[in-house]
This record gives C-alpha cells, structure tokens and sequence, in this order.
C-alpha cells in the first residue's frame, strides 16, 4: 500500500479543529482528509492539544475482555478466528456460567482494571436462555462496581433494554472498516445493519463503543471513510478502539501485510481531533508494540488499553507489564464511572 501525505498548515485552534468539537456537525471526507494528511507530528502534537482540552493527560482507562462463548460464529469476518467456516486453532467453548465470570471479574479488577467486557461469538442475540444468562453476568459484575461492557453482535431494541435494566454501561459494536470497503469483508450482515445496532444501544441509554480495524487491505481513503462514518452518528462514540489486524492462521487475511506504527499513531490522532470527549482505545495489536511506541500512542491522544494476557482469542500483555509502563510513563489509571453523567442532586421537600 503506497502512502502519501500532503503537506498542510497548522490550525490546532483554528476554526476546523473547533468544528470538529460540535457533534452535531456534519463532516465530509475532506475534512477529514485536511486533518489525516498533515506531517506526522503536527498532527500528533495539535491531538495532543485537543486532548488536553479535553481529558486528564496521562490518564488511562484500564479494561479487561473476556470471551464468555468461543467459536462457531456462523458469519464470514475475514479477519476473525471464530467464524465457523474457517480452520483455525480457536477451540469452540459453549457459554461461560454466571460464577466463572465474576470469578474473572474480580480478578481483572484486582489487576486494576475498571471496565469489564464481555463478548460472545454470536451473530446476533436471542432471546433465550443464554441472553438470560448475560443478563445475570452482567448484574453479578455491576456488583462489582466496574464499567460492564458487552459485545453480543447484532442487538434489537428491546434486547438493549433489557442490557440496559440490567445495568449495562457500555455496548461494543465496530464498524469495522469504511462503508465501502466493508463487502470485501463481511458478507453476512450489512453496514446498516451495525448502524442499526448503534442505534438501538442508543436510544436504550448505554453508552456507544465502536471503532474499527485497520490492516485490512483498506486504502487510506477508506480509513477516513471509517472515521466520517463514526463522527457523523447522530453523537459520537463514547469510547473508540482503533484495532490493529492481528492476522490469523486460516483466516482469509492471514497473509496480510503488517501495519506501519505509524499508521497507528496517525489514525489515533485523527480520531482524537474528530471526537475530542471520547475515549480512544488502543487496542488489538498493542503486544507488537514497544513500550515508547505506546508512549507516542499515548501523546497523540489514546487513553485508554485493554490488559490482560488475551484479546478474545489473541495474545495481549500482561496486566504486571503494564504496570511497569505506567510507573516508567508516569500514567494513572483512570476510575470506573469517571465519565458517566453526573446525577443531579434530589432536592429536599420544603414541606417536611
């Protein structure tokens, strides 16, 4: 893949950074482009600002994810391990019970991990007894004051209400790539169909995490077009993870080519500038990385890391190796609920 960048003028605090600030503004792809495109560490440096603005700098949200059903997923993501119709060393595991979970919550916040997600290798949820038992896991971990995150696939309406009554915090459902790239690779459920379960885990009041993959034989238009699609929801993601493709033996994109660092670095900062409130999360792909590589990830607007030794199915570094890069780095972890909506205070009844 051949990249090319141009060269453009700083405008840090000029009027397309402010814009990008108001989520109810409609972007198109140049404005995207004017921001992606510009030399490397002016770009990192005006992310570094707008983080600034907008977050506590050095602060990082640690999460955990756990896989709570492996394998035998019936659709045909190119990149994923778990689809049944690929030959891959994922062993297929049925639904983890309610017990195992908590046991694996606890652990992970013992690590020091304030958000706890949970994904299962579904296509879409059912109303049935396994959704019931989701919905037990996630009530058991809220008692563990930790964000619960789920990552199901597709969701109705009244499923997200449900997740919601139960005390769901977050909702992870990625984009994946840009609309039109999206048909090389997946077949079995459409863009809209995603946006459809964004919408729905929306309007049920839980908090949107969706982000994508980059290393996918997408060009670098297409990562922009991945970008336009997130900043133009009707609010921006809450949280967005910038995965990089860890390829996967017997997968179709096993043999893809590695992803530049630099590339990271640069869609980090683009999605910083274009959604300054949400997290960005550094995520699949962080084990390749050196710990000033992350560091660099860090200063161009990442805050937020998945620890623990697994990703779903693929390796991740340990929660005592990252500890050690945050003592070095001078990070803090950040706390659970730190961005949730603050409650208004109930005032007291005058007539007592």
């Amino acid at each position: 893949m051949k990249h090319i960048y141009r060269k453009s003028n700083s405008f840090a605090f000029g009027f397309k950074i402010i814009k990008m600030q108001n989520s109810n503004t409609k972007y198109g792809l140049e404005d995207i482009r004017d921001i992606y495109e510009k030399p490397l560490l002016s770009l990192v440096m005006d992310a570094a600002i707008v983080h600034k603005q907008h977050h506590k700098f050095g602060e990082i949200q640690i999460s955990s994810l756990l896989s709570i059903k492996t394998g035998g997923c019936p659709e045909d993501c190119a990149y994923c391990p778990q689809a049944a119709r690929y030959n891959t060393d994922v062993k297929v595991n049925a639904l983890m019970q309610v017990d195992e979970v908590l046991e694996a919550a606890g652990k992970a916040k013992a690590g020091g991990a304030s958000r706890f997600c949970m994904g299962a290798a579904w296509r879409e949820v059912r109303d049935n007894r396994d959704f019931d038992r989701v919905l037990e896991m996630v009530k058991a971990v809220n008692g563990l004051e930790m964000e619960v995150c789920c990552t199901l696939g597709m969701l109705s309406a009244a499923q997200a209400e449900k997740l919601a009554d139960a005390g769901l915090y977050a909702y992870n459902h990625n984009v994946d790539t840009s609309e039109s790239h999206y048909e090389q690779i997946i077949s079995t459920r459409t863009y809209d169909d995603r946006l459809q379960t964004l919408s729905n885990v929306r309007k049920a009041g839980i908090s949107v995490c969706s982000g994508g993959i980059i290393g996918m034989g997408e060009t670098n238009e297409d990562r922009m077009g991945m970008l336009l699609t997130l900043v133009n929801l009707p609010q921006h993601p809450e949280s967005v993870p910038i995965n990089v493709l860890v390829p996967v033996k017997g997968t179709p994109l096993a043999a893809s080519h590695k992803v530049p660092f630099y590339d990271l670095v640069r869609m980090i900062a683009t999605a910083r500038i274009l959604m300054p409130k949400s997290a960005v999360r550094l995520s699949a792909g962080r084990l390749e990385l050196s710990m000033a590589e992350q560091a660099l990830c860090f200063m161009a607007g990442a805050n937020s890391i998945f620890a623990g030794d697994k990703l779903l199915t693929t390796p991740n570094p340990e929660f005592n190796e990252d500890m050690q890069m945050f003592d070095i780095l001078g990070l803090t972890p950040k706390a659970a609920f730190a961005d949730a909506p603050k409650k208004e205070p109930i005032a007291a009844d005058a007539s007592r």
